[in-house]
């Protein structure tokens, strides 16, 4: 029984043994590939190549109207009539609105007659002041006569007091008629300016698109009473130019600033899902301070929008030209890997080994990234099959895409067709 218990312990632990080294790992062998027979690793690699590279910033923007005007009436009144339709694009000068003008007309009417009557009434005073002026004349003349014959003892003084009298009352009467005239003539002004006010009042009641855009919703329907300043009628949005906000990080600041206003900083939008391409402006607003719980400047761009692409309230991708990195090396992005240590790329060296190369990123450029330290140009990267090299393996090198025998190619050549991995 003891020596059956000691067969059957020796069986399992042969058998586990076997178990355990069926699983280990096969150790890679210098210069062979991954593939089951041995070989070299059939990659895809391209050769690091240099570019004037631009400098973009990539954020997303909200459009807005470069101008909106609420337009209210500055009279009170009917509503007679609208001369456009909701959503029509309108020109400055334009006929919008046209309120009911026969009270104002009245008015004007019973001011052009106060203004006869007082014009009638300047003339009659000044007919009045010559009268009185005349009769103020003579009797001066009677008076300085009484006054010798008084001297002479011919007049008696009851007669001297009363022609003096007589006098003094008449150069009153003539003041009083001066004072006439200047009294009508003031009443002339104000007449005048009554009804240019009128004319000007009347004048609002057509109403006038103020600025070039796009009509909104029209808020009170013709028939109503509307109020002067207070009824809101309709809003125009202007978008031809149009505005695109955005946010950027603010570690952008300097090299934003140091061009502002010196130069034209170029800014591009595209419409969200659009393939069309992008909309060209400039940047025309920094804003003053930078916003503290999210630590970003908001700008803002002006764009032509000749075709009314964009219209207010939209999301667009907004990019933004910092400057150009001349000369910059660059590879596809999926060159680039990441290790412990950071970056690396595999460069294929001129005996078809290749190298575990650490880099340095610059910028990315729409699919390629700017290689800031660590490679050269000409170099050839493995774009492709990475998973299967380690450093020092041998590889079998193809262009993207390209074909060629087998085993053919030397460092960014082209060997065998591209096998779907």
């Amino acid at each position: 029984m003891r020596n059956r218990i000691y067969l059957s312990t020796g069986l399992l632990a042969t058998s586990i043994l076997f178990l355990i080294s069926c699983n280990q790992p096969t150790a890679a062998v210098p210069g062979k590939g991954g593939k089951k027979g041995g070989g070299d690793a059939p990659v895809v690699a391209v050769k690091a190549t240099t570019k004037d590279v631009p400098l973009d910033l990539d954020v997303i923007g909200n459009v807005e109207a470069s101008s909106t005007v609420s337009i209210k009436p500055q009279v009170s009144g009917e509503l007679k009539a609208a001369f456009f339709k909701e959503g029509d694009f309108v020109k400055a000068g334009d006929k919008l609105f046209e309120i009911d003008k026969r009270t104002l007309t009245a008015q004007i009417d019973q001011a052009n007659a106060n203004l006869a009557r007082s014009e009638a009434q300047l003339r009659m005073a000044t007919a009045n002041l010559a009268k009185d002026m005349a009769q103020a004349d003579y009797l001066r003349s009677v008076s300085a006569r009484n006054e010798m014959l008084m001297k002479e003892g011919i007049a008696s003084k009851e007669q001297g007091a009363q022609s003096a009298a007589q006098a003094l009352a008449q150069k009153e009467l003539t003041d009083a008629d001066r004072a006439a005239i200047e009294s009508s003539r003031a009443d002339i002004a104000a007449n005048k300016a009554t009804i240019e006010n009128l004319k000007v009042q009347l004048g609002f009641t057509t109403i006038m698109a103020p600025i070039t855009g796009r009509t909104g919703s029209l808020l009170v329907k013709p028939g109503n009473i509307v109020s002067a300043n207070t009824s809101e009628l309709i809003m125009i949005s202007q978008i031809q130019p149009v505005n695109v906000t955005f946010a950027v990080p603010e570690s952008q600041f300097q090299k934003i600033a140091s061009r502002f206003g010196k130069e034209r900083i170029p800014v591009f939008a595209t419409q969200q899902d659009s393939t069309e391409p992008p909309s060209v402006g400039n940047l025309i607003f920094i804003e003053s301070a930078v916003d503290a719980t999210t630590g970003t400047l908001r700008l803002r761009a002006s764009f032509p929008n000749a075709e009314r692409k964009m219209w207010p309230g939209q999301f667009v991708r907004v990019r933004m030209r910092l400057g150009t990195v001349e000369g910059a090396v660059v590879v596809p992005n999926q060159a680039v890997q990441t290790g412990q240590d950071g970056s690396f790329v595999y460069v294929v060296k001129a005996d078809r080994g290749v190298e575990n190369r650490p880099v340095t990123l610059g910028v990315r450029n729409g699919n390629e990234l700017v290689i800031a330290k660590g490679l050269a140009e000409g170099e050839t990267v493995v774009t492709e099959g990475q998973l299967r090299i380690a450093p020092g393996v041998k590889v079998n090198v193809r262009a993207p895409g390209g074909g060629g025998r087998k085993g053919e190619g030397k460092g960014g050549g082209e060997g065998s067709p591209k096998k779907k991995e």
